[in-house]
């Protein structure tokens, strides 16, 4: 099911970790509406960096969150956020190129040089905090 022009629901539900651990990532329907305004993020992204984006990780179902160690209030579990690369881009590019735009986005971290983090507020209609962090074994720090 096509969430937008670039975008599907099922692209957006999939993990090689949830199927090799016969874990069931489907969204529920109630959550749609936010992958939805994710998607409208993300085909911002890909409209001011002219190239295809790769979701490597989307929505989490509470059961793969834990199993990936992910944060008990992730907004992967709302389906808010987007982990994602660029083919010929590093994070710190993909991270420059978003806020270097003017793409309103939630969250936008850089997490272990190796994938961008990328999100919508949880809640429709709120404010985006354009929060812009790294995140790595040294832990968490803002992106500068």
């Amino acid at each position: 099911m096509n969430l937008s022009e670039h975008f599907t629901l099922e692209e957006l539900c999939f993990s090689d970790t949830a199927v090799r651990n016969g874990i069931d990532n489907i969204a529920p329907v109630h959550l749609h509406g936010n992958l939805s305004r994710l998607c409208v993020l993300l085909e911002q992204v890909r409209k001011i960096i002219g190239k295809p984006i790769r979701i490597t990780s989307g929505y989490r179902s509470p059961n793969l969150n834990t199993l990936v160690r992910g944060q008990t209030s992730s907004q992967h579990l709302v389906g808010c956020a987007a982990d994602i690369q660029i083919s010929g881009m590093t994070p710190d590019e993909v991270c420059r190129a978003i806020i270097a735009s003017d793409i309103q986005f939630d969250q936008l971290i850089r997490e272990f040089d190796s994938w961008t983090h990328i999100s919508v507020p949880n809640q429709e209609g709120s404010t985006p905090r354009g929060q812009s962090l790294i995140i790595d074994k040294t832990g968490t720090r803002p992106f500068a």
